[in-house]
């Protein structure tokens, strides 16, 4: 009895709940809808409804498990899924997904906007679950991370992502620290700047805790500063690069080396590495991919440091034990679905480039996490955001992101500029 209402707990509901979908994604690729990119027409509502419907089973199904009140939900979900739907359009727009504006960002713009200009009504709170929404998202992430697609960017692709990554996170660990951020703050911000942004600082934060309200700010920077960074790094690999390098081949495989390390959404590093070449393109996106897979890693590591705390700074022997009740158990779920579709692909079930279920468990993903920040806009006061320690996290970040671009370029130039070469 005591295992089952263990297994009852939100973080193995969200699992459960995630199983359903990744076999949607498995079992009827082609069937799925996608989130439409217009509100206009019968197959774009066609669209909405199937997803509705989707997401309205999910939240009744792991309300039930979690003996939650079911009371009202179908009219507040009714809401919050209409901001993310909208969220989603808008992002889906040429000109703003150009410039690296994810669907989170505009989920926690509506949110902020209605419930700091009009509150929020009683009858819209009982779908407002961003916990439970998030924790699904995230496992749905961990089928888009195949280790084939690690696998491509080779040995050095590899080093550079395990050093960018460590270095990186560390440093940027230890700046927000000195600067006063608290601790479960400085990991999400950390980890959003070392690893990919948006993906990693939702994984994060769910495993080191903390407030939602920071997490939402954390992600807004991440969001804001990738788009004169699309920019940026192209214009310093122009003039930085030729300084080092003669080759045009070279400087440009190191440019989309570094630009793949340095820009913190996926689609920020596609546009900007399309700014200077195929090449540099295929380079940046695969060491992103590479960047990405650590999600995980850096999670496991989280997860193991704050198990032998105390709940007072005090620190307690580690063991197993300790780490698996404090271990949060979504991150199995994300763990487990990165392996059965890495497996399946390796296997010939999934598609052997670009499999269509992949990008199906990708807009799940991404269908959960716009509710999500939809949720944390809805629970956030502006003036919340506004304080003294939201400005020394502001620092900390654009401190790390500094130096995350100096470290990637020694790492990428040493890497591709160097050794690459002298090994082929």
């Amino acid at each position: 009895m005591k295992l089952l209402e263990k297994l009852r707990t939100e973080d193995w509901v969200t699992v459960w709940m995630s199983i359903p979908l990744l076999v949607l994604a498995v079992c009827f690729p082609k069937a799925m809808p996608s989130v439409p990119s217009t509100l206009v027409g019968g197959t774009a509502w066609y669209n909405i409804a199937v997803l509705f419907v989707i997401v309205l089973a999910v939240l009744y199904a792991g309300m039930a498990m979690l003996r939650r009140p079911m009371k009202g939900l179908f009219l507040s979900l009714v809401a919050v899924f209409a901001l993310s739907l909208l969220a989603q359009v808008v992002a889906k727009i040429p000109q703003v997904s150009y410039y690296g504006f994810e669907s989170v960002f505009f989920s926690v713009i509506f949110g902020l906007i209605i419930r700091n200009v009009w509150h929020v009504p009683d009858w819209m709170k009982p779908a407002i679950q961003g916990e439970f929404f998030i924790k699904i998202g995230v496992v749905c992430l961990g089928a888009t991370i195949l280790f084939s697609d690690v696998m491509k960017s080779g040995t050095f692709g590899l080093i550079q992502a395990c050093l960018v990554v460590a270095v990186v996170w560390f440093f940027a660990f230890f700046v927000a620290r000195r600067l006063g951020v608290d601790r479960s703050t400085a990991m999400v911000l950390s980890s959003g700047v070392s690893i990919c942004g948006v993906s990693a600082c939702i994984t994060a934060a769910r495993v080191a805790g903390g407030d939602d309200r920071k997490l939402s700010y954390i992600v807004s920077l991440v969001l804001i500063v990738v788009v004169p960074m699309i920019y940026l790094m192209p214009w310093l690999a122009d003039k930085v690069l030729p300084l080092l390098f003669s080759d045009p081949k070279i400087i440009e495989e190191v440019a989309g080396a570094w630009i793949g390390g340095t820009i913190d959404t996926t689609s920020g590093v596609a546009a900007s590495s399309t700014i200077v070449g195929e090449a540099a393109n295929q380079h940046a996106v695969i060491i992103k991919g590479a960047q990405n897979v650590l999600i995980g890693v850096v999670a496991f590591f989280i997860a193991l440091y704050l198990s032998s705390r105390g709940e007072k700074g005090g620190t307690t022997a580690p063991s197993l034990g300790i780490v698996w009740e404090k271990f949060p158990k979504f991150i199995l779920g994300f763990v487990a679905a990165s392996l059965v579709f890495s497996l399946l692909q390796t296997n010939g079930v999934l598609a052997a480039s670009k499999p269509v279920e992949a990008n199906v468990a990708k807009m799940f993903s991404t269908l959960f996490f716009s509710l999500a920040f939809v949720c944390i806009g809805l629970d956030t006061r502006l003036k919340d955001i506004v304080s003294k320690e939201n400005r020394n996290a502001l620092w900390a970040f654009l401190t790390a992101q500094v130096f995350n671009i100096v470290v990637t370029l020694v790492v990428a130039a040493v890497l591709f500029g160097v050794l690459k070469p002298m090994w082929n």
